[in-house]
Protein backbone atom coordinates (compact mmCIF):
# COMPACT_ATOMS: atom_id res chain seq x y z
CA UNK A 1 0.00 0.00 0.00
CA UNK A 2 1.54 3.38 -0.99
CA UNK A 3 2.52 5.71 1.87
CA UNK A 4 -0.09 8.30 0.87
CA UNK A 5 -2.87 5.69 1.09
CA UNK A 6 -1.52 4.40 4.41
CA UNK A 7 -1.62 7.95 5.79
CA UNK A 8 -5.23 8.42 4.63
CA UNK A 9 -6.28 5.08 6.14
CA UNK A 10 -4.63 6.02 9.45
CA UNK A 11 -6.25 9.46 9.40
CA UNK A 12 -9.74 8.13 8.59
CA UNK A 13 -9.44 5.40 11.22
CA UNK A 14 -9.01 8.09 13.88
CA UNK A 15 -12.29 9.85 13.04
CA UNK A 16 -15.94 9.09 13.72
CA UNK A 17 -16.68 8.27 10.09
CA UNK A 18 -14.64 5.08 10.39
CA UNK A 19 -14.77 4.40 14.12
CA UNK A 20 -16.47 1.01 13.75
CA UNK A 21 -14.84 -0.04 10.48
CA UNK A 22 -11.95 -2.42 9.94
CA UNK A 23 -8.78 -1.27 8.19
CA UNK A 24 -9.92 -3.12 5.06
CA UNK A 25 -13.28 -1.31 5.12
CA UNK A 26 -11.52 2.04 5.52
CA UNK A 27 -9.37 1.17 2.50
CA UNK A 28 -12.59 0.35 0.63
CA UNK A 29 -13.88 3.88 1.28
CA UNK A 30 -10.83 5.16 -0.58
CA UNK A 31 -11.89 3.08 -3.61
CA UNK A 32 -15.14 5.10 -3.75
CA UNK A 33 -13.71 8.56 -3.08
CA UNK A 34 -11.24 10.87 -4.76
CA UNK A 35 -8.81 13.32 -3.24
CA UNK A 36 -9.36 16.93 -4.25
CA UNK A 37 -7.40 20.05 -3.34
CA UNK A 38 -8.46 23.68 -3.04
CA UNK A 39 -6.44 26.81 -2.46
CA UNK A 40 -7.32 29.68 -0.16
CA UNK A 41 -10.41 31.51 -1.38
CA UNK A 42 -11.55 28.81 -3.79
CA UNK A 43 -15.21 27.89 -3.61
CA UNK A 44 -15.81 24.20 -2.95
CA UNK A 45 -19.62 24.42 -3.13
CA UNK A 46 -21.79 27.43 -3.82
CA UNK A 47 -25.20 28.83 -2.92
CA UNK A 48 -27.96 27.52 -5.18
CA UNK A 49 -26.16 24.34 -6.24
CA UNK A 50 -27.74 20.98 -5.51
CA UNK A 51 -25.30 18.67 -3.75
CA UNK A 52 -23.80 16.09 -6.06
CA UNK A 53 -21.02 15.14 -3.65
CA UNK A 54 -20.14 14.79 0.02
CA UNK A 55 -16.76 15.98 1.27
CA UNK A 56 -14.63 14.92 4.22
CA UNK A 57 -12.02 17.43 5.39
CA UNK A 58 -8.58 15.80 5.60
CA UNK A 59 -6.42 18.93 5.87
CA UNK A 60 -7.32 22.58 6.09
CA UNK A 61 -10.56 24.28 6.94
CA UNK A 62 -13.69 25.35 5.10
CA UNK A 63 -15.71 28.43 6.01
CA UNK A 64 -19.50 28.37 5.49
CA UNK A 65 -20.81 31.72 4.29
CA UNK A 66 -24.29 33.14 3.90
CA UNK A 67 -24.50 35.82 1.22
CA UNK A 68 -27.11 38.56 1.64
CA UNK A 69 -26.25 40.07 -1.72
CA UNK A 70 -24.38 42.94 -0.14
CA UNK A 71 -22.09 40.97 2.17
CA UNK A 72 -21.02 37.48 3.21
CA UNK A 73 -21.52 36.40 6.81
CA UNK A 74 -19.68 33.44 8.31
CA UNK A 75 -22.15 30.94 9.74
CA UNK A 76 -19.82 28.04 10.45
CA UNK A 77 -16.62 26.17 9.75
CA UNK A 78 -15.83 22.61 8.83
CA UNK A 79 -12.48 21.43 10.15
CA UNK A 80 -10.21 18.46 9.83
CA UNK A 81 -12.14 15.23 10.32
CA UNK A 82 -15.55 16.72 9.58
CA UNK A 83 -18.06 15.93 6.86
CA UNK A 84 -19.62 18.66 4.75
CA UNK A 85 -22.19 19.04 2.02
CA UNK A 86 -24.47 16.40 3.50
CA UNK A 87 -27.63 18.49 3.79
CA UNK A 88 -28.04 19.32 0.10
CA UNK A 89 -26.63 15.95 -0.90
CA UNK A 90 -29.38 14.06 0.89
CA UNK A 91 -32.37 16.39 0.51
CA UNK A 92 -31.40 17.43 -3.05
CA UNK A 93 -32.38 21.04 -2.39
CA UNK A 94 -30.23 24.04 -3.34
CA UNK A 95 -27.48 25.00 -0.93
CA UNK A 96 -28.05 27.99 1.34
CA UNK A 97 -24.38 28.59 2.07
CA UNK A 98 -21.14 29.01 0.13
CA UNK A 99 -18.23 26.84 1.24
CA UNK A 100 -14.80 28.31 0.69
CA UNK A 101 -11.30 27.02 1.50
CA UNK A 102 -9.48 29.12 4.10
CA UNK A 103 -5.94 27.95 3.27
CA UNK A 104 -3.84 26.72 0.41
CA UNK A 105 -3.70 22.98 -0.22
CA UNK A 106 -6.95 22.27 1.60
CA UNK A 107 -7.29 18.52 1.15
CA UNK A 108 -10.70 16.87 0.90
CA UNK A 109 -12.04 13.42 0.10
CA UNK A 110 -14.94 13.67 -2.32
CA UNK A 111 -17.70 11.07 -2.59
CA UNK A 112 -19.74 11.73 -5.71
CA UNK A 113 -23.40 10.80 -5.93
CA UNK A 114 -22.63 8.09 -8.51
CA UNK A 115 -20.02 6.51 -6.22
CA UNK A 116 -22.32 6.83 -3.20
CA UNK A 117 -25.09 5.03 -5.12
CA UNK A 118 -22.64 2.29 -6.07
CA UNK A 119 -21.35 2.03 -2.49
CA UNK A 120 -24.94 1.65 -1.19
CA UNK A 121 -25.29 -1.49 -3.29
CA UNK A 122 -21.80 -2.93 -2.96
CA UNK A 123 -20.93 -1.92 0.62
CA UNK A 124 -24.13 -1.44 2.68
CA UNK A 125 -22.35 -1.71 6.06
CA UNK A 126 -19.93 1.07 5.15
CA UNK A 127 -22.83 3.16 3.81
CA UNK A 128 -24.74 2.80 7.09
CA UNK A 129 -21.66 4.07 8.94
CA UNK A 130 -21.49 7.02 6.57
CA UNK A 131 -25.18 7.81 7.13
CA UNK A 132 -24.77 7.65 10.90
CA UNK A 133 -21.80 10.01 10.65
CA UNK A 134 -23.83 12.38 8.44
CA UNK A 135 -26.57 12.46 11.09
CA UNK A 136 -24.01 13.23 13.80
CA UNK A 137 -22.49 15.92 11.58
CA UNK A 138 -25.87 17.58 10.97
CA UNK A 139 -26.70 17.35 14.67
CA UNK A 140 -23.41 19.08 15.54
CA UNK A 141 -24.08 21.83 13.00
CA UNK A 142 -27.63 22.44 14.29
CA UNK A 143 -26.43 22.52 17.90
CA UNK A 144 -23.71 25.05 17.03
CA UNK A 145 -26.18 27.24 15.19
CA UNK A 146 -28.79 26.93 17.97
CA UNK A 147 -26.21 28.02 20.52
CA UNK A 148 -25.23 30.99 18.35
CA UNK A 149 -28.88 32.04 17.97
CA UNK A 150 -29.48 31.70 21.73
CA UNK A 151 -26.43 33.80 22.57
CA UNK A 152 -27.44 36.45 20.05
CA UNK A 153 -31.03 36.49 21.34
CA UNK A 154 -29.80 36.81 24.91
CA UNK A 155 -27.52 39.66 23.86
CA UNK A 156 -30.33 41.62 22.22
CA UNK A 157 -33.31 40.78 24.40
CA UNK A 158 -32.06 39.73 27.84
CA UNK A 159 -34.15 41.34 30.61
CA UNK A 160 -32.36 44.03 32.56
CA UNK A 161 -29.48 44.39 30.14
CA UNK A 162 -29.06 47.58 28.21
Amino acid sequence: MPKKVEDLVAFLSEHGLCASLTTKEVETILDFTEEVFYDRGQIVMDIGEVGEALFFVVEGEIVLLYDTGSMETEVGRRRQGELMGEMSFFDRKPRLTRMRATRNKTRLLKLSRAMYDRMRVEQPFITVNLLEYAIISLDRLIREMSTDVAVLTDYYFAPGKK
